[in-house]
């Protein structure tokens, strides 16, 4: 929780306004099945024509509404995210700079270039989405099965099943591609801190024995992430069937309608993009939270070593 608790303290206003946005834009998320049902079902309800230019108009006008909001949301969290970078940097180089001089060698060159590019990009990236990326795809989620449960129980039970084991999938995994996470950025540190220290060529087989090292941790991620795509796709193509074929059976039986069907066929899609975008952002914040650790570390070995020269 110290990473959110850092967060909170140095961007805390401009996480509410992100917050706010992201509740809104959530809260529209179902508002289109809806008017996609009503369509649907008016078809061959004697819809008159007025009236479906009608629900047509507020459709787009619901649609832009929502596009316009998640411009806006994006270009603060960027902004945001722009600003920590700047911050981070700022902040690391001081403290390199004003160290010891022991500290300052203690701190090799590559270890200071990978934390102000890679390290320091990544971070301040997630900063901005730290609190309303969640809250949007949740809130996304909730919309949208609870639309699905509104108009047929079944079908927003089905649905909310889909997702269950999906969860449990991913946290079964992270914790796996976690420690790859650390293993890559202390060898990358490491191979970085070579390079630019190189006075001859006896280094030269240490860096690529490094680069190696690298490949095969990345390839190891690369593997529980793809097992992890697969099974999730899996799920996902059962879930579109089974709510077609219960939907169709509940058509058959007089239970429900074709619009109620293909609202939550339709809608199923919709759920299947933000938790995507929620797995993404557990998956980002697992490995920038090891990345977190990281820079902690290394600052806090700065500001010891800068006290000491004192």
């Amino acid at each position: 929780m110290d990473l959110f608790k850092t967060i909170w303290r140095v961007t805390g206003r401009q996480q509410i306004v992100l917050i706010v946005l992201s509740l809104v834009v959530a809260g529209l998320a179902a508002v289109p099945l809806d008017y996609q049902k009503e369509i649907i079902n008016g078809l061959s309800g004697g819809l008159t024509a007025g009236a479906l230019l009608r629900l047509g108009a507020e459709l787009m006008g619901v649609i832009f509404l929502s596009l316009a909001l998640k411009w806006a949301l994006g270009y603060q969290a960027s902004i945001v995210g722009e600003s920590v970078i700047k911050r981070i940097r700022s902040r690391i180089y001081t403290d390199y700079s004003n160290a010891s001089t022991d500290g300052a060698a203690g701190m090799k060159a590559g270890t200071l270039v990978t934390m102000l590019s890679a390290e320091a990009e990544d971070m301040g990236k997630f900063v901005g989405s730290a609190f309303s990326e969640p809250f949007l795809q949740l809130g996304t989620l909730i919309g949208v099965i609870g639309y699905i449960g509104a108009t047929q129980p079944r079908l927003g039970a089905l649905a909310l099943l889909i997702i269950l084991p999906q969860a449990i999938i991913v946290l079964a995994t992270q914790r796996h591609i976690n420690a790859r996470v650390s293993e890559r950025v202390i060898v990358l540190r490491r191979a970085t801190n070579q390079i630019t220290q190189a006075q001859s060529r006896q280094i030269e087989q240490a860096v690529l024995d490094d680069f190696d090292a690298i490949y095969e941790t990345r390839r190891k991620i690369f593997i529980w992430k793809l097992s992890t795509k697969f099974a999730l796709s899996g799920i996902n193509g059962a879930g579109t069937v089974g709510i077609l074929m219960l939907g169709g059976w509940l058509v058959i039986e007089g239970r429900s309608d074709v619009g109620t069907v293909v609202a939550a066929t339709v809608g199923l899609g919709r759920l299947q993009q933000p938790w995507s975008q929620l797995i993404a952002y557990y998956r980002n914040v697992s490995a920038i939270r090891v990345k977190f650790e990281l820079l902690r570390e290394a600052l806090d070995r700065m500001s010891g070593d800068k006290t000491r020269g004192e």
